[in-house]
């Protein structure tokens, strides 16, 4: 009788090192380096080459799929997403996580209030280019106090400042790596 106590606790404590082994295979991340990358993904994330190896298994995962489903896109649908990476790309660290902290408070938003930021957003994008150029050049003005939490100011995604009738709070970003 013992021995069966030993063989099904022996069991036991093999099924739970698989179970941990399998678990611990499912959290790890496949973070390949930039000359890892087929060609056709290394073509579709060619702006973000600079900074690849230096993203995080997290966020490579979010930029391969997008790479995955970009065959699928409409040719408008790829233009505009080779424009953010480019943009993107662009931006420092601290600009990137303040892009980031402003889409989480986006999409914290509710959905009334998520349509009124991209009314004005859209409102922004259909100023003529010279109009940005105005808007760029004034300061931008601080934050209302509403008495609530709100989250710190940032630096705008764009080059162009956000319009002064009625600022979104940020410029969606690229596919939200």
């Amino acid at each position: 009788m013992a021995s069966d106590h030993v063989r099904l606790l022996t069991r036991g404590l093999a099924a739970l090192a698989l179970a941990t082994s399998a678990a611990h295979g499912q959290i790890t991340l496949k973070s390949p380096s930039w000359n890892e990358l087929a060609e056709r993904d290394r073509q579709v994330l060619a702006p973000l080459q600079g900074d690849w190896n230096n993203l995080d298994a997290q966020r490579k995962q979010k930029w391969l799929g997008l790479s995955k489903r970009y065959p699928t896109l409409q040719p408008d649908e790829q233009k505009r997403i080779q424009t953010q990476m480019q943009e993107w790309s662009r931006l420092t660290p601290d600009q990137r996580n303040a892009a980031r902290e402003r889409y989480k408070s986006l999409k914290s938003l509710p959905p009334d209030k998520k349509d009124a930021v991209r009314e004005k957003w859209q409102e922004y994008q259909n100023l003529p280019p010279d109009m940005k150029r105005e808007l760029a050049a004034k300061p931008v003005p601080p934050p209302k106090a509403t008495g609530g939490a709100r989250a710190p100011a940032a630096q705008p995604m764009r080059a162009a400042p956000k319009p002064a009738v009625a600022p979104p709070t940020s410029a969606p970003p690229p596919s939200a790596p």
